[in-house]
């Protein structure tokens, strides 16, 4: 996605894993990137040139900071045009370890902001979570799911430190049948997670870094820093 006139942002690189090592290719180095300014001109409808307000620039070199778990693909996505003057998206996934083409989950962390304020948000930088992931079938019918799934989030945010208030969402179990050729398994059941809140402050960083232990628990994976056993055990860590 293009930049604001004026605004000259460098590209994104996705995060990609080194071999067996481990080692994270340093996406980061050229991080922030896809900066959208949506305020427009009334005489021609373009952005007009201005700089980068100083939270949201500060916001944006905090999620540059962000190592994930080396399980985890990040990469810029387009970010929402019409909700707030200015605005940032981050697409989050975890492979599936036995087959790279499908995935544990998936997600979107997108940052909203307005320098003027929000009355609806109680402040100027609102965060918005996506989390999906398929899950055991035994869950859809579990009445405590729903609440389970929604303290990942509070608790990650609690424990992330991450200052918020205002925080709202939505969890969704969905059972799907499939039926003809579909090359898919017959039954699935899948969870979503759909959640925004207000930050305090500009240490992003630490509310990226909650939503994606999010993401980690809807995909099964263990903490990290867990050994794992098995024929190829391996420590599970974040990426350096």
């Amino acid at each position: 996605m293009a930049a604001a006139a004026g605004h000259r942002v460098p590209a994104v690189r996705r995060l990609t894993v080194d071999g067996a090592s481990g080692a994270a290719s340093r996406w980061w180095a050229t991080y922030p990137a896809d900066v959208v300014q949506q305020r427009t001109s009334p005489e021609d409808g373009t952005a007009p040139p201005a700089p980068v307000p100083a939270d949201f620039q500060a916001a944006l070199e905090a999620l540059a900071t962000v190592r994930p778990r080396v399980e985890v693909v990040l990469e810029p996505i387009p970010a929402p045009k019409r909700l707030a003057p200015w605005s940032h998206a981050i697409g989050m996934s975890i492979a599936d370890p036995a087959d790279d083409a499908d995935e544990l989950a998936s997600g979107r962390f997108i940052v909203l902001f307005d320098p003027a304020g929000h009355e609806a948000w109680e402040g100027t930088t609102r965060c918005v979570g996506y989390v999906s992931a398929g899950t055991d079938s035994e869950m859809v019918d579990d009445s405590m799911f729903s609440e389970v799934a929604w303290s990942w989030l509070t608790e990650a945010l609690v424990s992330s430190g991450a200052g918020h208030h205002a925080v709202g969402g939505t969890v969704t179990r969905t059972a799907s049948t499939r039926f003809g050729s579909i090359a898919a398994p017959e039954h699935s059941v899948d969870v979503e997670i759909r959640a925004s809140w207000t930050a305090q402050g500009t240490d992003l960083d630490r509310h990226l870094t909650a939503l994606l232990d999010v993401l980690a628990n809807a995909a099964g994976l263990p903490p990290a820093g867990i050994h794992l056993l098995g024929a190829s055990a391996q420590t599970v860590d974040r990426g350096a």
